[in-house]
């Protein structure tokens, strides 16, 4: 039987709510990246260039620190990765989650929340923190019938 995990930041609840939905879907356990300096509102203004998301974001070598690095990777075969998009890829948070851990062999799949766009370069931007997992694309905004797709990837 495949062993699941669902891993997940969320800067606003919102992809914190979709993690929760599509780990029950799929039987999943659940794992939330957590910063070690939590993001306040005026950190995540993307609209003032010196914000702490938009110097991250303008700076695709950063790595935010996340608060543990407790995930028990080793026990899971198929890791979902889920994140809000940013700047039409995934919070450099992510590469120092994906980073963090051997994933080797592992399957990782995909999800997002965005107000507009799509997957953009976020597969291609994470494959590198990844290198030895197989790294695809699941859903952005996925509704109930895409969570039980998803599940079953």
């Amino acid at each position: 039987m495949t062993k699941k995990l669902v891993a997940y930041f969320s800067a606003s609840g919102v992809t914190a709510k979709t993690a929760k939905k599509l780990a029950e879907a799929a039987g999943a356990d659940l794992y939330e990246i957590k910063p070690a300096v939590p993001y306040t509102s005026a950190d995540l203004n993307w609209s003032n260039k010196q914000s702490r998301s938009s110097v991250e974001m303008g700076d695709r070598s950063s790595r935010p620190a996340i608060a543990d690095s407790d995930a028990n990777i080793a026990a899971y075969d198929v890791v979902y990765v889920g994140f809000p998009i940013w700047w039409y890829v995934a919070p450099t948070i992510v590469n120092t989650f994906l980073e963090s851990y051997d994933f080797t062999g592992k399957k990782i799949v995909l999800f997002a929340t965005s107000g507009g766009s799509g997957f953009g370069k976020a597969a291609q931007g994470l494959q590198p923190s990844a290198p030895k997992a197989t790294i695809v694309e699941g859903k952005v905004n996925p509704s109930a019938n895409d969570l039980k797709t998803l599940a079953d990837m």
